[in-house]
């Protein structure tokens, strides 16, 4: 990296492309570690910073991470709104699955948002964080009543809410530690309890959006 990455930064767009660079490179570093690996410590010396320096643009590494997470979510939001639109519950359960399968960035850091990332954050950056989800929220409802309309506004929250407390559950129980998976590998009768994340949440959207709409009968 050049010398600028060593030089305060001292214009806002300056800060802006400071806070940018350590984004980036956050984001990188997600491609080859899980969240919990990545440290403060670790990210200053990706972008040649002290971690004080780190903190001159983020309350914490948590901070970092949530803008990220916020980040992966809009990118998501955006690829479903480019969707075909399905004609069934099921279908929208299969392209909910199937895009939340192939963004691990996104169900990991989602995964550690309420245990680990909404931890050791300012204020301010709690309420920002707080309306970048409300938003969120309001995006995925809205793509919900659009490809499934008998549902009402109260029952697609209810669907989003279920399909992405289960997500954020299956992701890690879906990717266990050596010691589990050799147990599994060892145990034909033990290997049965071991999640498939893309099948779980498929079926739990599946029958989320059934039940909703055969309650509305």
């Amino acid at each position: 990296m050049g010398d600028m990455v060593f030089q305060r930064a001292r214009t806002d767009e300056q800060r802006t492309e400071r806070r940018r660079q350590i984004l980036d490179a956050a984001a990188a570093m997600l491609t080859e570690m899980p969240v919990a690996q990545l440290s403060l410590s670790a990210l200053s010396r990706r972008v040649c910073l002290a971690k004080a320096n780190v903190l001159r643009y983020f309350d914490s590494r948590e901070a970092v991470l949530l803008e990220l997470l916020e980040a992966e979510m809009a990118d998501w939001i955006a690829e479903l709104e480019r969707a075909e639109t399905p004609s069934s519950g099921d279908l929208l359960a299969e392209l909910l699955a199937s895009t939340l399968t192939r963004r691990p960035v996104l169900c990991d850091l989602a995964s550690a948002q309420a245990a680990v990332l909404e931890h050791n954050i300012s204020a301010e950056t709690a309420t920002r964080h707080k309306y970048a989800a409300k938003q969120s929220l309001e995006d995925l409802v809205a793509i919900v009543a659009r490809h499934v309309p008998e549902l009402g506004d109260d029952d697609a929250i209810t669907f989003v809410q279920t399909v992405m407390l289960t997500a954020i559950a299956a992701w890690p129980c879906s990717r266990p530690p050596e010691a589990i998976l050799s147990a599994f590998a060892a145990d034909p009768e033990l290997a049965a309890l071991r999640i498939d994340f893309t099948d779980t949440v498929r079926r739990t959207a599946e029958v989320t959006v059934s039940g909703l709409l055969a309650r509305r009968k």
